[in-house]
C-alpha cells in the first residue's frame, strides 16, 4: 500500500463548525480526495471480518457531503478493552506509523474514559467505540490521512454542541465526560442545535493528530472536503469541513507572519505575572516572554513580549491594559519559521502523556514530552515532574527506537 507520492507532503486543517465524530473525518476525507479503493485496501489489513464500508452523498442543511457507514454483519457486538485493540492493531499489516497513531487515539481515549469514569484505563470498556463500526472510523481516519500524504494537521476551535445525551452510563450533560476531559487545553465553543456535536472517538483524532488549534493559517487549499454526521437538524448543516494544501520544500518549515507586541514595567508586582501571562495565552497569545531590562534612572523593570496572530492582537492589547500598569506599547509584524511538528501520545505509570515531534530534515527529529500532560499526572500522583518528564522521555524512545533524534529534550 503506498501513499500519494509528494516532494514533502500535505496541510490538512480541520473546520469543526459542527463539532467532529469518527464518520464526520472520513467521510470528509474521501469528499476531499481519498481513493475509495485504497481506503478499503487498507482497512483489509486489519484482517476483520463482519462488515463492510458504504459511502453515499447526504444534504446537511445547504451543503452537499459524503457521508461513510460502516455496516456490521457479525462480530464485535460486545465493548472491546484496550488490550483486545492493541492485540488487532499489532497483529495487522498496517504501516507503521498507522499502527502508532491509531493505538495513540486509543490510549487517549481510555485514558479520558478512565478519569470521566472512575476507573483505569486497562479496566474501560469502550462503549463508544467498543463495536467495529467506531474502531473502523478511527483507524480509517489515521489510514487516510496517511495515504493522502498528510504531514501537517491544524484544527479550528470545536463546537461541542450543547443540552445532553443519554448513554450507556446514563443521562449526561453536552459535552460528556470523556469529551471534556479530551477537550482540555484547546478552544472549544458552543453553537447551533441542542444536541451532542462533537464524540470522544472525533475528538480524540483530532488531539493526536493536530499541531495546532486555533483560526485557520493562510492556505492555498487545493482540495475542499465535507463529511456529514448522523444528525441532521432543521436549519443547522451538521457536517465537518476540511482543507488541503500541497506543501513545498520551502513550506517544509512553516514560515508565517506575526505581530510582536512589547511593552516595559517598572512597577507591577512580580506576584502578577503568573496570572497576567495565563489570561495572555488565554485570549490567543502564541508566546509570552518576561525579560530584565534596566530603564531610565537605572530604575529595574521587565520587558514583556507577547507574539499573537493579528486577529488576535485587539484581545491581547486589552489585556494588557487592564491588567498591567503600562500606558502604551509598541508593537510591529516580524516573521518566524517554525519546524512540521506532531503528537504522539505515549503511555506512562502516571497516564497517557503527548510528545510533541518536530521533523527537522533528513530524516531527523526532535521532541519534548508536553508539560501540562506531565503536571497534571504529577499533581494526581504526587511524583515528581520532573521525574514524569523523563518518563515520557524514556517511554518515546523505548516506542520509537527507529527514529532518529537530534536530540530529547524536556523543557515545557
Amino acid at each position: 500500500m503506498e501513499r500519494l507520492r509528494n516532494s514533502v507532503g500535505r496541510h490538512l486543517h480541520f473546520d469543526c463548525f459542527s463539532g467532529v465524530s469518527g464518520d464526520m473525518v472520513l467521510g470528509a476525507l474521501v469528499s476531499a480526495g481519498l481513493s475509495w479503493t485504497d481506503l478499503i485496501s487498507g482497512l483489509k489489513r486489519l484482517q476483520l471480518n463482519g462488515y463492510h464500508l458504504r459511502r453515499r452523498k447526504v444534504h446537511r442543511g445547504a451543503l452537499s457531503t459524503i457521508k461513510v457507514d460502516v455496516i456490521v454483519q457479525q462480530g464485535f457486538q460486545r465493548p472491546l478493552t484496550l488490550s483486545r485493540i492493541r492485540k488487532v492493531l499489532a497483529g495487522s499489516s498496517l504501516p507503521g506509523p498507522v499502527k502508532e497513531r491509531s493505538r495513540s487515539v486509543f490510549d487517549r481515549l481510555a485514558e479520558a474514559e478512565g478519569v470521566a469514569h472512575g476507573v483505569s484505563p486497562k479496566d474501560v470498556h469502550f462503549h463508544e467505540v467498543g463495536v467495529v463500526d467506531s474502531f473502523i472510523d478511527v483507524v480509517g481516519g489515521v489510514l487516510g490521512c496517511y495515504l493522502l500524504n498528510v504531514t501537517r494537521v491544524t484544527s479550528s476551535p470545536i463546537n461541542v454542541g450543547a443540552g445532553s445525551i443519554q448513554t450507556s452510563h446514563g443521562l449526561l450533560p453536552v459535552p460528556g465526560p470523556a469529551v471534556a476531559e479530551l477537550t482540555k487545553g484547546i478552544p472549544i465553543y458552543v453553537a447551533g442545535p441542542c444536541c451532542e456535536l462533537a464524540t470522544p472517538t472525533g475528538v480524540a483524532l483530532l488531539r493526536t493528530l493536530a499541531s495546532e488549534f486555533g483560526p485557520m493559517p493562510a492556505m492555498k487549499s487545493m482540495a475542499v472536503g465535507y463529511g456529514a454526521g448522523d444528525h441532521n437538524p432543521d436549519g443547522w448543516p451538521n457536517a465537518l469541513r476540511v482543507f488541503i494544501e500541497e506543501e513545498s520544500k520551502a513550506e517544509g518549515c512553516q514560515s508565517e507572519r506575526v505581530t510582536q507586541i512589547e511593552t516595559n514595567l517598572d512597577d507591577l508586582s512580580p506576584q502578577t505575572y503568573e496570572y497576567l501571562m495565563e489570561r495572555l495565552f488565554q485570549v490567543g497569545a502564541i508566546d509570552v516572554a518576561l525579560a530584565p531590562v534596566v530603564m531610565k534612572k537605572s530604575r529595574p523593570g521587565v520587558v514583556m513580549s507577547c507574539m499573537a496572530n493579528e486577529d488576535r492582537v485587539d484581545a491581547v492589547l486589552e489585556v494588557l491594559f487592564q491588567e498591567t500598569t503600562t500606558l502604551g506599547v509598541r508593537f510591529h509584524e516580524v516573521r518566524r519559521r517554525v519546524l512540521p511538528r506532531r503528537f504522539i501520545a505515549v503511555r506512562t505509570r502516571g497516564g497517557v502523556v503527548r510528545m510533541k515531534v518536530a521533523e527537522v530534515g533528513a530524516g531527523w527529529e526532535k521532541a519534548a514530552p508536553e508539560y501540562e500532560d506531565c503536571k497534571t499526572i504529577a499533581k494526581r500522583t504526587g511524583r515528581p515532574l520532573k521525574t514524569v518528564m523523563e518518563e515520557a522521555l524514556l517511554a518515546y524512545r523505548r516506542a520509537f527506537p527507529k527514529n532518529r533524534m537530534v536530540s530529547v529534550r524536556g523543557g515545557a
